[in-house]
């Protein structure tokens, strides 16, 4: 291995196809390296997945990149999309709470409002009034790590977790506020609340750091034709560059060969490696490293997924009468099915550009710890999503087609002390030489947090820990966008 950190020598095989290892395949390339990229599913690409209904194409996985990071936005452009890059025609979300859809509020950091009239609308006058308190009461402390909803409620009270921070952490994480890392979740208000007694305080701060800094621009940013072409376009810029991706072909057996590298059996396949990127997920990277290293495998098992479903949903334009902006939100608390909406012919000029007679929507259902609803079959959660779609805004028309996405384990969990456990982890695997890993359940589970991940695995492996530390220090926040998953 090169430990200048410029590079990395001879032959790496990176496991796993989705945008992390993709990003690694890249990075690696661009380095002068051969690179061989195995992934077990028939396709590229993981969450990201591009598709079709009634002859309109749509994303049927994550649909934005954050555009506050350069990741994401920098790999698109690399892989000659930059004249694709498209941000949402409207950001105008709702919440569909208290039997109305409200303005989503402003002035508020992941649903932490730095005053109490940000809310006003959505929390009853008890609620608002609750928020006044937080002046007043002594400093909670936060140690090592606390969750998100246990903090924020203790400092504003419950109504500001229920009916705002649940539902905007449930759309990034498909998980409970009351058992995610703050930490990890929300970084720069567990660095504030270190510092400061109360937290509006602390969040009226961030958002005077954050208007200094001059951000311009939008926040979110999609692709023309889906972001679901991202990791196609990645895998075309690999292979175009020498890269070798090969698909339907399980890696079974990761061992070390001392003095040689690593020797990694895919398929009818053995390869030989001198590094190795681990880009799987959790139970998969545990299975492979239960050999090298029981400790790295024994904390990748505890690592917890949460399970979704997304419902895309086709109509006329005639029968529809939608209000503006991109979709809402939906608060657990309010008792209804659908999580999250998103009007994506409103929120993405693309889609509507194509068909101006048709109007797709999209649902997302289930969080953590619900398995009930995603044992329903498909048309029964068609039937769930278009009740509350009707009682939300009045949609009572038949569709002209739907199609329902599920994502079993999709979305890893962040419970309080997975910062540790990600240290831990990679400690663990620093004792291997050339080996490094990246992915969702590290990080951040965002796009750019994943080709972060990705970027600070091929440094790792060219000797440079530097940025591995970084993330370490500061995850990548994952923003939600906007309204709907």
């Amino acid at each position: 291995m090169n430990g200048t950190g410029t590079g990395v020598a001879g032959h790496v095989v990176v496991i796993g196809a989705g945008i992390a290892g993709l990003a690694a395949a890249h990075r690696l390339l661009q380095r002068g390296t051969r690179v061989t990229v195995v992934e077990a599913a028939d396709r590229v690409g993981g969450k990201l997945l591009p598709g079709e209904i009634a002859g309109v194409r749509v994303d049927l996985g994550a649909e934005s990149l954050l555009a506050r990071r350069p990741e994401a936005v920098a790999l698109a452009r690399e892989a000659g999309l930059a004249d694709r890059l498209q941000p949402p025609a409207t950001a105008t979300a709702s919440l569909w709470t208290r039997g109305a859809l409200r303005p989503m509020p402003k002035g508020h950091v992941m649903g932490v409002p730095g005053t109490a009239s940000a809310l006003s609308g959505i929390l009853s006058g008890e609620g608002l009034a609750r928020i006044e308190r937080d002046a007043d009461l002594p400093r909670t402390e936060v140690g090592e790590d606390v969750a998100v909803g246990e903090y924020v409620a203790a400092r504003l009270g419950r109504e500001v977790v229920d009916r705002l921070v649940e539902p905007l952490l449930g759309g990034v994480y498909a998980g409970d506020a009351y058992r995610i890392s703050l930490r990890m979740a929300v970084p720069q208000l567990f660095q504030a609340a270190r510092t400061h007694t109360s937290l509006t305080e602390a969040v009226r701060e961030i958002q005077e750091r954050a208007a200094a800094n001059q951000q311009t621009g939008p926040v979110f940013m999609g692709v023309r034709g889906g972001v679901g072409s991202l990791p196609l376009a990645v895998a075309g810029s690999v292979r175009s560059r020498g890269g070798e991706i090969v698909t339907g072909t399980p890696v079974t057996e990761l061992r070390r060969e001392p003095g040689r590298g690593w020797r990694v059996a895919a398929g009818d396949r053995l390869l030989h490696a001198d590094g190795v990127v681990l880009a799987v997920p959790a139970p998969a990277a545990a299975r492979l490293l239960a050999g090298e290293s029981p400790r790295a495998a024994a904390e990748l098992n505890t690592i917890e997924y949460a399970s979704m479903a997304l419902v895309t949903l086709a109509y006329r334009r005639a029968d529809t009468r939608l209000p503006d902006g991109s979709g809402f939100l939906v608060p657990p608390v309010d008792g209804h099915t659908i999580k999250a909406s998103t009007f994506a012919s409103n929120k993405w000029g693309w889609i509507a550009e194509q068909d101006p007679d048709t109007v797709v929507l999209r649902t997302s259902v289930g969080r953590y710890g619900e398995t009930e609803i995603l044992g329903h079959d498909d048309a029964e959660l068609v039937e769930v999503s278009r009740r509350d779609l009707k009682e939300a805004v009045g949609l009572g028309a038949a569709p002209i087609q739907t199609r329902v996405t599920r994502w079993d384990g999709g979305l890893p969990q962040y419970p309080v002390g997975h910062h540790a456990r990600v240290a831990r982890i990679r400690a663990h695997v620093a004792a291997l030489p050339g080996l490094a890993v990246c992915g969702a359940q590290y990080d951040g589970v965002g796009i750019p947090a994943c080709i972060a991940s990705a970027y600070a695995a091929v440094d790792q492996l060219g000797g440079d820990l530097e940025a591995v530390q970084e993330l370490t220090a500061h995850p990548v926040q994952s923003l939600h966008g906007g309204a709907g998953e």
